[in-house]
């Protein structure tokens, strides 16, 4: 044996013995289930491949040159006649949130004269036939939905509805002007990266955007120059709602989707572990995901159907609702049922949501710990639920329909006559 491979059998048992060492001390400071989750998540990184599937295909970047827009032709609008347009979208899953919010546009739309069709645009060529039933079963939407890849027919509007999109809409040779649908700020859902620059430039393709809430109209305008108006948040009044009869509200409601980065979910769990050590007689009802094994009490109701989650509502007298970019539809639905929202206080947070009844407090464990636990001990909590709801009782998903269906029919008017005397 060399004196090379003695070192190297030296270093291996060195190598062996500190991960030894590292695993016992993990095992009694952690517990089994830590060690087998390092474990997994080694092996998946592991057998990972080096270069991962894009949510965007090259080719369509390649193929848009922001520096020579294609040229657009637009589909003259004759007074009278119904707007045809063309929503491009990732195939959506059931449940999925922002396809819900397009879809509730889009079934606003065709009520009022508009005719809708959707395209798929899918780079990981997923089976089209199932996605397709999500949208006729759970969307109920019964217009054409088809591959992109086989091409768009001529409309007046084309519609993006995430920065992918964008791509396959700005390199688009049907005729249609060209709309953006923001429901969120999209870079940054990603770290610095080639994901959230490419995100970004979405925001440089000249596209006419219609967005959610007021705050990422103003961010679009001031910083990318580009047309944008918006639409208010909605709330299905209807659907999240008081009990009839006052209910012991003791509990915390928590949106708790891990894959969600945006909406600060390990500051939420940290927050919720404080609240736990100081009320352990409060009720802590997270849904959205399973979560498993946590060092506190808490009930984990997973994904819920929305008549699920109003009565989880009605249980509690405050939710954590945590947003880093847009805010969610969490605090408009925990308001509507008397669930007072607790929110990390934000500029987009306060802009958009404007309702007095909402708490903001720092985006700190302890601070968020703080504000529900002031709010537990609030008198009258009744009288505090019924107020919260009636304050969102006039919001509706039409009147956000309306918005949106003034918007497109303004863009797509066409110029004014110019007579001369």
């Amino acid at each position: 044996m060399s004196s090379v491979d003695g070192l190297g059998m030296v270093a291996g048992r060195s190598q062996i013995a500190r991960r030894v060492r590292q695993l016992r001390a993990a095992w009694q400071a952690e517990g089994p289930h830590w060690v087998m989750d390092r474990a997994r998540h080694a092996l998946a990184n592991r057998v990972m491949p080096a270069t991962r599937e894009s949510h965007v295909r090259p080719a369509d970047v390649l193929a848009a040159d922001l520096s020579a827009p294609p040229q657009v032709r637009v589909l003259p609008h004759i007074n009278g006649q119904p707007i045809r347009l063309n929503w491009v979208m990732e195939p959506p899953s059931a449940g999925s949130g922002g396809h819900t919010t397009i879809f509730r546009m889009i079934h606003y739309l065709e009520a009022n004269g508009f005719i809708n069709r959707v395209y798929f645009y899918d780079p990981y060529r997923a089976d089209h036939a199932h996605f397709a039933a999500n949208v006729r079963d759970y969307f109920k939407f019964k217009g054409p939905v088809e591959p992109i890849e086989q091409g768009m027919a001529d409309a007046h509007g084309v519609l993006a509805t995430g920065w992918p999109t964008a791509y396959a809409v700005y390199n688009a040779r049907s005729a249609g002007k060209k709309f953006y649908f923001v429901q969120d700020f999209e870079p940054y859902f990603y770290a610095t990266s080639s994901a959230s620059v490419l995100a970004e430039n979405t925001y440089r393709m000249g596209l006419h955007a219609i967005t959610a809430g007021s705050w990422l109209a103003g961010r679009l305008r001031a910083d990318y120059g580009m047309a944008a108006e918006h639409f208010d948040f909605g709330c299905d009044a209807g659907l999240y709602r008081c009990s009839p009869a006052p209910t012991a509200r003791k509990g915390v409601a928590f949106y708790a989707r891990p894959s969600a980065t945006r909406r600060a979910f390990e500051i939420g769990l940290m927050a919720l572990q404080l609240l736990a050590e100081r009320r352990p007689d409060l009720d802590l009802h997270f849904y959205g995901k399973p979560i498993g094994r946590l060092p506190f009490r808490f009930i984990d109701h997973g994904l819920v159907s929305p008549q699920q989650l109003n009565e989880i509502y009605n249980q509690c007298f405050a939710g954590l609702s945590l947003s880093l970019t847009n805010v969610s539809l969490v605090p408009h639905e925990m308001l509507a049922a008397g669930c007072i929202p607790v929110v990390n206080d934000a500029e987009q947070n306060r802009l958009v949501l404007d309702n007095p009844h909402v708490r903001y407090a720092e985006l700190t464990p302890h601070a968020l710990a703080r504000a529900i636990e002031n709010l537990a001990d609030c008198p009258d909590p009744d009288r505090r639920s019924r107020d919260a709801s009636a304050s969102v009782r006039g919001r509706s998903w039409d009147s956000s329909g309306l918005q949106v269906a003034n918007i497109l029919r303004s863009a797509l008017a066409p110029p004014p006559t110019i007579t001369r005397e």
